[in-house]
């Protein structure tokens, strides 16, 4: 519930103090945003004459809060492509046997190896490969998930990551290799999409980007297109299922903090369910060419 309006239930919170907030009470900041109370505390720690009104670095939107889950899902990557590196070389981490038994194929996943629609997320083909993608998860991480909670937004990471991996199930040739974090990050975009929107500021700098990374992913070869906008979709629905479905399908009188929680969270367990199920079936179903490592 909305830390001022004890009636508002809110899946968004303030990226300095923590605090849940409603969109009235919130205003933006660079990626973030930022409770009222915040913005005047520091306009009067400041002597400002207009206190609540100035630019903010990400170092001081960070500073309050350590985004612990973005910081973990970082090392983790990099773990494994240093695995990878350590016993295949830098030049083609891909041969390393982490990658051979990781890695995306339809054909092998159809082969009953289901466990990789979740650890191709984790894996990267080159340095410049997990370098964008850890970056990327580093600027668009941090807020986000100060702003969900550490618990939401680790949910919504691995529903888009899953549902990156059940696009390219349905929709990849049988014989791509895919491998990578990005279907997971543009879940995140997804996310800070639908948390910009229900904030009520505009959301042309967040479409700009997702339409950029889109056209690159077209245009670039060797992206996997499918698992982009697999998670992309599913990245959006997640957080539209923390901050916009408790209001819509619970009564007025029994709109409080619990329950809200309890919607978002069922709604939440469906996505991840029917992620999951999507790319197994695409795999029990799968009858094309049996494909060798």
């Amino acid at each position: 519930m909305c830390y001022r309006h004890p009636d508002r239930p809110t899946g968004l919170s303030c990226s300095r103090c923590g605090r849940p907030a409603c969109p009235e009470c919130l205003r933006p900041a660079a990626v973030g945003q930022h409770c009222v109370d915040c913005l005047r505390d520091d306009g009067v720690q400041r002597g400002s004459a207009n206190p609540g009104r100035r630019s903010w670095s990400f170092r001081a939107i960070s500073s309050s809060r350590t985004p612990y889950a973005t910081y973990a899902l970082i090392a983790i990557n990099l773990i494994v492509f240093g695995l990878c590196v350590a016993e295949a070389g830098v030049t083609d981490p891909s041969n390393a046997a982490l990658f051979a038994h990781g890695d995306l194929v339809k054909g092998i996943v159809g082969d009953g190896e289901y466990w990789r629609l979740l650890t191709a997320g984790f894996l990267h083909f080159t340095v410049m490969h997990v370098a964008v993608n850890m970056i990327s998860l580093y600027i668009i991480g941090r807020d986000l998930e100060i702003a969900l909670g550490i618990y939401r937004y680790l949910a919504v990471y691995l529903i888009s990551l899953l549902g990156g991996s059940a696009a390219v199930m349905l929709f990849e040739a049988d014989n791509v290799q895919t491998a990578g974090a990005s279907g997971a990050i543009y879940g995140l975009m997804g996310a800070m999409l639908v948390i910009v929107l229900k904030a009520r500021v505009s959301p042309t700098p967040v479409l700009v980007i997702i339409g950029f990374n889109v056209v690159l992913s077209i245009s670039l070869p060797g992206i996997s297109l499918m698992a982009h906008l697999g998670g992309l979709a599913f990245g959006v629905a997640a957080t539209a299922a923390i901050v916009y479905l408790p209001e819509l399908v619970l009564p007025r009188n029994r709109l409080d903090a619990a329950s809200a929680s309890r919607v978002s969270w069922a709604a939440l367990g469906v996505l991840l369910v029917l992620a999951l199920a999507v790319g197994v079936g695409a795999g029990v179903m799968y009858s094309g060419p049996m494909i060798l490592r």
